[in-house]
């Protein structure tokens, strides 16, 4: 694990010292930026599979409502049912699952990155570098002890904080509208579909705002990665899944 981790050092330093003309001393948060971009472009092609998965669950909304008037007094027939028109009609409904699956590692790397005092035996020296003011390895209870909100370090974290509070107040917007357009097709199928569907199509709306106490937790890196990566998703949900209600593939709005 400690040479993997002097490997992935060297991939940000290596970037870093790529970007250092145009970002000068904020080269290494740029690398980042840089990288987080990567894994989205790597991971799209999942995205895209899952927008498809997810028309495909709308237009099988029809016959789940037939299911439904059918199985109206029996919810495990229902339940089985919809899973075997899923099934025959080779549909997951927890594809949507995948694209964020498939960046928890990107993300714990990062902050393994820079939460360790030394790599590979040697001093963490990527911990040094800053985003303006604010450490690459600090967190926002250190800005807070180091000039407070509105110091130099607090600020930066507050430039974050506005950004994903805008990504996620259009996140919230879209997932309401598009749950209202779904839940007349879909309705209570959706809650037979998966266990604990119903919970999670009431609370996937306010999710974005978790992200908020990411920012706040981890290292200023990890943040970087986590503030990129939402807007990516923001933007791109908002164009593969145009026209889809929710209701067909609730899931798909979580990554």
């Amino acid at each position: 694990m400690s040479g993997f981790m002097s490997l992935f050092a060297d991939l940000v330093g290596s970037i870093a010292d790529l970007l250092e003309p145009l970002f000068h001393a904020s080269a290494t948060a740029a690398a980042i930026v840089l990288f987080t971009a990567c894994v989205r472009l790597l991971v799209h092609p999942l995205s895209r599979a899952s927008a498809r998965g997810q028309k495909a669950r709308a237009r099988l909304n029809p016959q789940i409502a037939e299911l439904r008037k059918k199985h109206s007094k029996n919810p495990e027939k229902l339940q089985k049912a919809v899973l075997e028109l899923h099934r025959a009609e080779k549909v997951s409904p927890l594809s949507g699952c995948l694209p964020s699956l498939f960046q928890l590692p990107a993300f714990f790397l990062l902050y393994h990155l820079f939460s360790s005092s030394s790599i590979g035996g040697e001093a963490n020296a990527l911990l040094g570098h800053e985003l303006f003011a604010a450490p690459l390895g600090g967190r926002w209870a250190d800005a807070l002890g180091d000039g407070g909100v509105f110091g130099a370090q607090g600020l930066v974290y507050l430039a974050l904080f506005a950004i994903v509070a805008a990504v996620a107040t259009f996140n919230f917007r879209r997932t309401k509208t598009q749950m209202a357009a779904g839940a007349p097709a879909s309705g209570g199928a959706d809650a037979q579909q998966v266990p604990g569907m119903g919970a999670i199509t009431k609370v996937m709306p306010f999710m974005s705002f978790m992200t908020l106490f990411t920012v706040a937790f981890v290292p200023l890196a990890a943040a970087l990665y986590v503030v990129t990566s939402t807007t990516w998703s923001a933007v791109e949900r908002a164009v593969l899944y145009r026209d889809v209600p929710i209701g067909a593939g609730t899931l798909a709005t979580a990554g």
